[in-house]
């Protein structure tokens, strides 16, 4: 009767017990029946401890099998220490004893240890020993005692057996090796559902094997085997590495056929597979027809709806599911591309108060976003805050100083990082970009990040070849630039890239155009950047028909659709020839309005070229564009002035006074020195007093300049003679 009501009903059971306790049966309880209760009660610990106390108070607690289901109550509720403590007070333990002990380690290697004193014991496995110690097999460290287990059970009775079967496939693909859970799956008499399964699962998880999971996914339809969802789940995780649209859906009706569309993570897949196929109608659909929706299907749906992702987010709290780091990634990550600063604060100030803004990912991209909002010292605050640092967030943080224009801070904090962590090529990517675009740097540290590229095994990455002939271009050195280009053996378009926007910034537009001709005529892919760079050398050179080809290539002959700054570009070379109005007319014919950068070419072109007209038309449209640019403020009053518009010019002055604008100070840096293994780099301005020993400075640097003037008219008197000399 107990037994009937513990399968069923565990509550009823228990009064059950009491009852038969309080009646005249309390003398006759059986160890059956204490047995029996302990089942119904194995994952309630209070109730197991008060049964655990009437068996010692009965003395049924000798008993081998109260015994074992006290040591399998316990481990199931977390006390391990207790259950291996009667383990140690049986005096005979059978099978199940070692079994249900074996089972409740949390550590493999405590696991392995105990099922080797299994076997000096004298124990036989049974199929749970056998499947219960190939659980502990997780990676392909704990392989060689998979193998000698794998060796124990082709020597046993149980080599036939189907449930031990698929625990080998299982541990092979967790340790990598699914040959061997091939042959285990193919010398099989028997195979189950689970079997299949296993091997779905093991060609799924390793990624790289899309073509092998359909095969066994083809193989399972043709002999009649009943898909579930764990067969769906696993088919479409491969079908997502290959990206395939077309087989997603035709999985995803057989899905609907078998009804299993109402599994939570047979859905997930499924709007993972449309959203990595930038099918987001199809992904939304799935989501709306889901009867249980958890974190993970709303976190897929914020991935791939940046627009309203701070709505999704909304309406997933109101839902009750707790967003955890993943959903605060994707969240961030969708703000960062909105740019929408506001909401990224808001969602900072989130994950502080949920105790997400302590783990790393999130972090990192917290740092991300700050930088690309302009924010640096937010970025910089979380990264402080960071207890932990690893790799990522060191180039999250160099790579944002970089791009913000923190270029000394950027270089010292890859200095300071150094010490502690293996920079990838992405620091270096970073560090290197800083280098190059900060003139108070010395090119020392160039060099020295140049030989920690080649120490390191990085010389030849794209990434790091391309940072490199920039570094060295930008710097001034046009031949080690190109040295750098000449040796690497694998140089991709990026490279080209690089070392034709080098030879661009020199002046030598003749071996910009020639290798921008050897790059087409060695098949590499010509992309907008690469463009751009042979654009900006026809502008600089003055080549303007050949610049209006290039354009004209680009767009028929490439098929690009042109970006802002390509057409900026074109003004540029227009209005650097003095035709100004063929730039303005070209710019009329921009689709759109047109950017930023476009109507300031065409600005300074016209301020260049005297025509005034032309300038304060386009002048007072980027300051409704851009009221901050204080240079163009400056600019367009003048041409006020050179008109004698003198109202203008003071209205304009009052308005720049109101908002606290004027013309930037140009800074001077100058290398101090080392002090602490950091570097110290001192900046001034014209007339800068604030230095301590800035009457001393100025008076030495008085007299530096008459030395120079002295030095100057010798080499003059000097280059006169030679002259004459060579005349005569």
């Amino acid at each position: 009767m107990l037994k009937r009501f513990g399968e069923y009903l565990p509550h009823h059971a228990f009064k059950t017990l009491q009852k038969q306790l309080q009646s005249s049966w309390a003398d006759e309880l059986e160890h059956v029946t204490l047995s029996v209760a302990l089942k119904c009660y194995s994952r309630d610990l209070k109730s197991g401890t008060q049964i655990h106390s009437l068996a010692i108070s009965s003395g049924l607690g000798a008993y081998l099998t109260v015994s074992n289901s006290l040591m399998n109550m316990y481990c199931k509720t977390g006390y391990f220490s207790q259950a291996f403590t009667i383990f140690e007070n049986i005096h005979h333990p059978d099978i199940v004893s070692w079994n249900t002990i074996l089972s409740g380690f949390d550590q493999s290697c405590k696991a392995h240890e105990f099922a080797h004193r299994m076997h000096i014991s004298g124990i036989n496995f049974d199929a749970v020993t056998y499947t219960t110690a190939l659980a502990f097999c997780l990676d392909l460290h704990e392989l060689p005692f998979g193998l000698v287990l794998h060796s124990s059970l082709l020597k046993s009775s149980y080599n036939g057996d189907t449930f031990v079967g698929n625990s080998l496939i299982s541990m092979y693909y967790r340790c990598s090796c699914l040959d061997e859970a091939k042959r285990v799956f193919d010398e099989m008499d028997k195979r189950d559902l689970i079997s299949w399964n296993a091997m779905l699962s093991g060609y799924t998880q390793m990624g790289n094997f899309g073509s092998e999971a359909l095969s066994i996914f083809k193989k399972m339809m043709e002999e009649g085997i009943q898909l579930d969802h764990v067969s769906f789940s696993s088919v479409l995780s491969a079908v997502s590495h290959e990206g395939s649209l077309e087989l997603g859906s035709q999985i995803h009706g057989l899905v609907v056929k078998a009804g299993s569309e109402s599994h939570v993570s047979v859905s997930n897949v499924l709007m993972s597979i449309y959203s990595k196929c930038d099918s987001v109608e199809s992904a939304q659909l799935v989501f709306d027809n889901m009867i249980e929706r958890n974190v993970i299907s709303w976190t897929t749906l914020i991935s791939i709806n940046g627009r309203n992702a701070m709505s999704i987010f909304d309406e997933m709290q109101k839902n009750n599911v707790p967003p955890n780091e993943v959903t605060f990634v994707a969240l961030i990550h969708a703000i960062s591309t909105e740019n929408l600063s506001k909401e990224g604060g808001m969602i900072h100030g989130i994950c502080i108060k949920t105790g997400h803004s302590r783990e790393l990912d999130v972090a990192n991209c917290l740092i991300s976003m700050y930088a690309k909002f302009k924010c640096i010292e937010d970025s910089r605050k979380v990264f402080n805050e960071l207890v932990n640092k690893e790799i990522i967030s060191w180039n999250a943080m160099i790579s944002g100083f970089a791009q913000n224009g923190f270029f000394l801070e950027a270089l010292q904090t890859f200095l300071t990082m150094i010490s502690d962590s293996k920079p990838t090529e992405f620091t270096f990517g970073s560090v290197l970009s800083a280098i190059a675009s900060a003139e108070a740097i010395p090119i020392m540290y160039g060099w020295c990040c140049h030989c920690c590229t080649v120490k390191a095994g990085f010389a030849t990455n794209p990434i790091i070849s391309s940072a490199l002939i920039d570094m060295y271009a930008k710097r001034g050195n046009i031949k080690e630039a190109q040295l750098v280009f000449d040796e690497n053996p694998q140089v991709n378009p990026v490279a080209w890239t690089a070392i034709i926007s080098a030879h661009s910034r020199h002046g030598n537009y003749e071996n910009a155009m020639y290798l921008f001709k050897e790059m087409e005529e060695a098949g590499m892919q010509v992309d907008s950047v690469t463009f751009l760079a042979i654009l900006t050398a026809c502008g600089r050179s003055g080549m303007v028909d050949t610049g209006c080809q290039v354009f004209e290539r680009m767009t028929k002959d490439y098929g690009m659709k042109p970006s802002g700054e390509h057409y900026a570009c074109m003004v540029d070379i227009l209005g650097r020839a003095g035709r100004v109005e063929e730039a303005e007319e070209f710019m009329k014919r921009i689709p759109g309005k047109p950017g930023l950068s476009t109507l300031q070419s065409l600005f300074w072109a016209s301020k260049v070229h005297g025509n005034v007209e032309l300038g304060e038309r386009v002048g007072e449209a980027l300051m409704e564009m851009e009221p901050t640019d204080s240079g163009v403020c400056v600019s367009l009053s003048n041409m006020y002035a050179y008109k004698g518009d003198w109202d203008k010019v003071a209205k304009l002055r009052k308005w720049m006074r109101e908002r606290g604008l004027k013309k930037e100070v140009g800074f001077s840096w100058v290398d101090v020195g080392s002090v602490g293994g950091s570097m110290q780099m001192h900046g001034f301005s014209s007339d800068d007093r604030s230095h301590g020993q800035s009457e001393e400075i100025y008076r030495m640097i008085d007299c530096l300049a008459i030395e120079m003037k002295c030095f100057e008219s010798e080499m003059v008197e000097y280059f006169i003679f030679v002259e004459f000399s060579s005349s005569i």
